[in-house]
C-alpha cells in the first residue's frame, strides 16, 4: 500500500490515469430512471469506481463514523415526536404514544424522525443509493414470492428515500444494540452482533462490486434454503428460520379470513370489529377506498389488472398497523372473486413524507410528486423478488400505497436472537441491505470505501458509533417517559401490547 495515498497497488495505476477527475464524478448516480438512456457509452469500469469509493476515504474517513457529537441545537426529542404527529388522525396518537412508551427498541422503531437528525448532522461517505430509511432489525421478515416460495428480505419502505448507505447500515446497527439491551444480552455480545452486522454488509458489497447489475437483480434469499455467502448457518438458526417459515406459511388469505372475517346475518362475508385494531368506517369512506382501488389498478401492470378485476370489494375497515405509522390512515379491504372462499385481502396504507426528507433531495420526478408512488417504486427497486400487486392511489386528496395484505408473511422473533442465531441473522441482516442497496447504488464505489473483508476499521466504528446511540436513545426514551408522567403527552391502553 502507498502510506501517502492510502491506495492499493491496483489504484494507483486508474488514479494516475484519471487523475483529474474527482472520485465523486466517478461514482455512479443511485438510481436508474435518467432522462434518456445512453446505449452507446461504455461507462465506467468497476475498478475504476472502487478506487474512486476509496479515495473518498481521505476526507471521511473510517474513524469519523465512530463518535456520536451531537450539536447543542439538537432539538428536543419530544417534540420532534409530536411534530411526527402533525397530520394523523388525533384519535389514535395515544395509541402510538402507549405502544413507544412500551420498551426503548419500541420508542427507537417510533422515532424515526429523531434519528434522522442526528444521522443528517453527522459526517457522510458522499455515496448515495435509494436508501430505506427505516432499516431497523425488526424490518427484515418473510413473505412469499409470486411463485409461493418464502424469502428474507427488507419488507417495510414507508421511508424510502435517496441518501447516504450508511445511514441504513447505522439504524440496523443502532436496532440490534437496543433491542439486545432490552434482552439483558452482554455489552460484548451485542458489539459482536453489530460488527457481523457490518461484515456482513462489507462481505457482501465486496462480492457484489465486479458482478453484472443482472446478476445483483435476480439474487434473492428463500428462507427455507438460507445460505448467506460467507457464513455457516448454525443448527439453531435453522430452527428459528424452519419455525417462522412454517408460520409463515399459514399466513394467507383464507387464514386471514378466518382471524378477521365473520358471516353476516345474510351468508356475506364481512370484517369483525376489533376495537382500536379493526374498525368499521363510514360509508363514504368505504365509497373513496373502493374509487381509490379502482384508480390504484391503473399503476398495475395490464396482465395484472386484468386478475384483479375478477374481485369485488365485500368490505373495508380501519386497520392500525405497527409502531411508527399508527395514526396514519390504514384501510384493510376484502375482496372476493370465484367464491366467497376465493378471497384477497389489500391493504391501503396512507404514505406521509419521509422521515429524513428535511435533510436530503428526495426521490426524482415524477416519485417525488406523489408519497406512494415514492413508497412502491422504491420497493420495487430494493426487494429481490416483490409482490406482484404493489401499486398507490389517492383517496380523499391523501396518496396512499396498496399491497397484499398476510401473503405468506412473517418475523424473525427478536426474542429469538441470542447466542449463535443473533451473531447469524445480524450477519444476514447486513448481507440483505447491502444487496439492496447494490440494486440502485454504486457497489463497486461502496466497496471501495468500506474496504476488504480484512479491513475492520469501519466495523470497529460503527459498534461504537451504535453503543452511543444505544445510550442516547435510551435517555430519550427516559425524556418521552417523563413526558407522559407529567401530562404533556397522552397513552392510551393497548390491549395488543
Amino acid at each position: 500500500m502507498d502510506r501517502q495515498s492510502g491506495l492499493e497497488p491496483e489504484d494507483m495505476q486508474v488514479r494516475q490515469d484519471h487523475s483529474g477527475e474527482a472520485p465523486e464524478e466517478v461514482v455512479l448516480e443511485p438510481l436508474a430512471d435518467y432522462p434518456r438512456i445512453d446505449l452507446r457509452g461504455s461507462g465506467e469500469p468497476w475498478e475504476k469506481r472502487r478506487a474512486a469509493g476509496k479515495a473518498l476515504r481521505e476526507a471521511v474517513p473510517h474513524a469519523a463514523h465512530a463518535a456520536l457529537d451531537l450539536r447543542d441545537d439538537r432539538p428536543d426529542p419530544v417534540a420532534l415526536i409530536e411534530q411526527a404527529h402533525a397530520g394523523r388522525q388525533p384519535e389514535l396518537v395515544p395509541l402510538r404514544v402507549a405502544r413507544m412508551a412500551s420498551s426503548p427498541f419500541a420508542f427507537l422503531r417510533g422515532a424515526a424522525h429523531i434519528m434522522a437528525w442526528d444521522l443528517a448532522h453527522t459526517p457522510t461517505s458522499q455515496i448515495s443509493v435509494v436508501m430505506n430509511g427505516d432499516a431497523h432489525i425488526s424490518n427484515f421478515g418473510l413473505f412469499g414470492t409470486p411463485q409461493r416460495d418464502v424469502v428474507l428480505d427488507l419488507n417495510d419502505f414507508d421511508e424510502v428515500t435517496v441518501g447516504p448507505w450508511e445511514w441504513d447500515l447505522k439504524r440496523l446497527a443502532a436496532s440490534i444494540e437496543v433491542a439486545t439491551r432490552t434482552d439483558e444480552v452482554p455489552a460484548d455480545h451485542r458489539r459482536r452482533a453489530v460488527i457481523a452486522a457490518v461484515s456482513g454488509y462489507q462481505h457482501t458489497m465486496t462480492e457484489l462490486a465486479p458482478q453484472g447489475s443482472l446478476e445483483v437483480w435476480y439474487q434473492s434469499t428463500r428462507a427455507d434454503q438460507l445460505a448467506i455467502s460467507g457464513i455457516d448457518i448454525d443448527a439453531d438458526s435453522q430452527e428459528v428460520v424452519r419455525k417462522a417459515v412454517a408460520k409463515a406459511r399459514k399466513r394467507h388469505n383464507r387464514s386471514l379470513l378466518d382471524s378477521v372475517g365473520e358471516r353476516r346475518i345474510d351468508g356475506a362475508w364481512r370484517l369483525r370489529d376489533d376495537p382500536p385494531i379493526l374498525t368499521p368506517v363510514p360509508d363514504a369512506v368505504r365509497e373513496a377506498v373502493i374509487t381509490g382501488l379502482e384508480h390504484y389498478a391503473e399503476t398495475l401492470p395490464r396482465e395484472r389488472r386484468f386478475m384483479l378485476s375478477r374481485y369485488h370489494v365485500v368490505d373495508v375497515a380501519h386497520r392500525v398497523v405497527g409502531v411508527g405509522s399508527v395514526g396514519t390512515r390504514a384501510y384493510l379491504a376484502l375482496l372476493c372473486g370465484n367464491s366467497d372462499q376465493d378471497v384477497l385481502f389489500l391493504q391501503v396504507k396512507e404514505a406521509v413524507r419521509p422521515a429524513h426528507a428535511p435533510y436530503l433531495p428526495g426521490m426524482p420526478e415524477p416519485y417525488a410528486r406523489h408519497e406512494g408512488e415514492r413508497v412502491i417504486h422504491g420497493q420495487r427497486l430494493l426487494q429481490a423478488v416483490g409482490d406482484p400487486l404493489l401499486g398507490w392511489t389517492t383517496i380523499e386528496d391523501r396518496p396512499f400505497y396498496v399491497r397484499q395484505m398476510k401473503n405468506m408473511k412473517g418475523e424473525i422473533p427478536v426474542a429469538c436472537l441470542r447466542g449463535q442465531p443473533l451473531l447469524t441473522f445480524s450477519w444476514a441482516y447486513g448481507a440483505l441491505l447491502a444487496r439492496a442497496h447494490a440494486r440502485t447504488g454504486d457497489a463497486a464505489a461502496i466497496c471501495g470505501y468500506c474496504g476488504r473483508d480484512g479491513n475492520t476499521d469501519l466495523r470497529e466504528a460503527i459498534a461504537d458509533w451504535a453503543h452511543a446511540y444505544g445510550d442516547r436513545n435510551a435517555s430519550d426514551y427516559e425524556q418521552f417517559r417523563a413526558a407522559i408522567a407529567n401530562g404533556l403527552l397522552t397513552a392510551a391502553d393497548d390491549p395488543h401490547l
